[in-house]
């Protein structure tokens, strides 16, 4: 109330309901029923676990962010900070012209970044200015690392200011074309994180919506925020696959892919030991196991609380995850590339799948990961069948099994499956596969002798090809011409 008793404007963020509030009994029962049903598909314990303290600092508010009386509201402009849109306009009509001769003196902001000025006539004392990112699929992963910069930047200057509160406006504006459910998964999980590994001395995070999105936010909310155990185990078939690294971030596994300097070869006996066990470590890391903190543990060596040997295991980890993972990447990477249609190329070596030394079921998991957000859109594969033993051939029943596993994007969005270097019996093999055991495949497959053939759907410097593959491919080329000069 003002001193002469006419109600404010303003929203004091004390009065609004948290996040764990809003769960009513009836909503528990339905959710109870829920789990239920789906308790035994559960494999794997949840990433974002039930957690009523990070609730409790959570709060959802349907209206102008101006209005809070956080200790600083977000504000989403451009690069230039004159943006003209809703939540910018608000803030600027409420704050005053001050705030506009204070913006430029910043000199713009850049995408991904924050710059901070005084809350001059609003409730709020301070104003984070951040620039989301332009969306464009086809560059959606610089889109992602700039959206996840925009809410982490924003909480890290929070923390670094030791600021109690902090409201959130939808950063990615629709003039940004950026897809609102995407973006508010990417929101979330980076907040989620933040709070877990530093946010210690933030009390409250308000995300002020609008009518429209309020719905997309109470749908995905529970998902990295659940308000029960029941809600945990309901909204856990739900999470994306990806869900980034220990803090969010979003993460490229073609980019962790790591090039041996002889890619399927072993120098010794050793080293055969050890990859089997380095192999027994895939499936059990963040993604499937979904690892403590790093930070914290980084934290604790810093302090001198954890010991010598647990150290050492987890420098051990470590090492054998980014073995294993290398080991897996060499017969499953993304090309750089498009073919001839624009769509992505996904490679497969036949000849570096070790058959015999993985555990399938863990490769199934790796597979799954790497391709989830390639096959939201049109690719295509190409299998390199070129000097593949009886050691590199997959099981049938594999196939089927992985076949009938993943979602029905991954089929309708496979548009071609290049067979390059077939043998007669791999080409009777996939026939019987592709028409009794899995159905729409066999008019997707098309047998390739040579490169030359490929090149003709894909050009040559959109594709890696292994130098074993070349090599073989131009000895091949040459036996032909041979061959036909001897019957000249």
């Amino acid at each position: 109330m003002d001193p002469l008793g006419a109600r404010s404007q303003f929203v004091d963020i004390q009065t609004l309901p948290t996040w764990q509030q809003q769960l009513g009994e009836d909503g528990e029962e339905a959710l109870q029923e829920k789990s239920d049903s789906l308790l035994s598909q559960q494999a794997f314990p949840s990433p974002f676990p039930f957690r009523p303290d990070i609730n409790r600092k959570i709060m959802l508010f349907t209206g102008d962010i101006a209005l809070l009386n956080c200790t600083a509201i977000v504000n989403t402009s451009n690069e230039s900070l004159n943006d003209k849109n809703t939540v910018s306009d608000s803030i600027h009509q409420l704050a005053g012209p001050e705030l506009r001769d204070e913006l430029l003196k910043l000199k713009g902001c850049r995408t991904g970044e924050v710059k901070l000025t005084k809350g001059f006539n609003l409730a709020a004392r301070f104003i984070i200015h951040t620039v989301g990112p332009k969306y464009k699929t086809k560059y959606r992963t610089a889109a992602e690392s700039s959206l996840y910069s925009c809410y982490r930047n924003v909480m890290q200057l929070a923390a670094e200011q030791s600021m109690a509160s902090v409201g959130f406006c939808v950063v990615n504006t629709a003039k940004r074309g950026y897809p609102l459910e995407d973006a508010t998964h990417i929101a979330f999980r980076t907040v989620r994180r933040f709070l877990e590994n530093h946010g210690n001395s933030i009390e409250a995070v308000v995300f002020a919506v609008s009518e429209t999105e309020e719905v997309v936010y109470k749908k995905v909310l529970p998902l990295y925020f659940p308000r029960s155990k029941e809600e945990e185990k309901a909204c856990l078939p739900l999470i994306p696959a990806d869900i980034g690294n220990s803090e969010g971030e979003p993460v490229v596994p073609e980019r962790q892919i790591r090039i041996a300097e002889k890619p399927g070869t072993l120098e010794d006996d050793s080293e055969e030991e050890s990859l089997e066990s380095d192999l027994g470590q895939v499936g059990n890391h963040a993604f499937a196991r979904m690892e403590g903190d790093v930070d914290k543990q980084r934290k604790l060596i810093l302090q001198g609380q954890m010991s010598e040997a647990a150290m050492q295991k987890q420098h051990q980890r470590k090492r054998l995850l980014s073995e294993a993972v290398c080991v897996l990447s060499l017969w499953l990477c993304v090309s750089p590339g498009v073919d001839m249609c624009g769509r992505t190329v996904m490679v497969v070596v036949g000849r570096n799948i070790p058959v015999t030394l993985i555990d399938l079921e863990k490769a199934l998991l790796y597979f799954i990961h790497v391709m989830d957000h390639i096959t939201v859109k049109e690719y295509v594969m190409v299998y390199f069948h070129t000097l593949t033993g009886e050691h590199n051939h997959l099981d049938s029943d594999f196939l089927k099994n992985l076949y009938g596993i993943v979602d029905a994007k991954f089929k309708k969005n496979l548009k071609a499956f290049y067979y390059v270097h077939p043998t007669f019996r791999s080409k009777v093999s996939t026939w019987f596969f592709t028409t009794f055991s899995v159905s729409g495949m066999k008019d997707k497959v098309r047998y390739l002798d040579s490169l030359h053939q490929l090149f003709t759907c894909i050009r040559p410097e959109q594709i890696d090809i292994p130098p074993f593959v070349l090599e073989y491919d131009t000895r091949s080329f040459l036996r032909i011409i041979i061959f036909l000069d001897l019957f000249k």
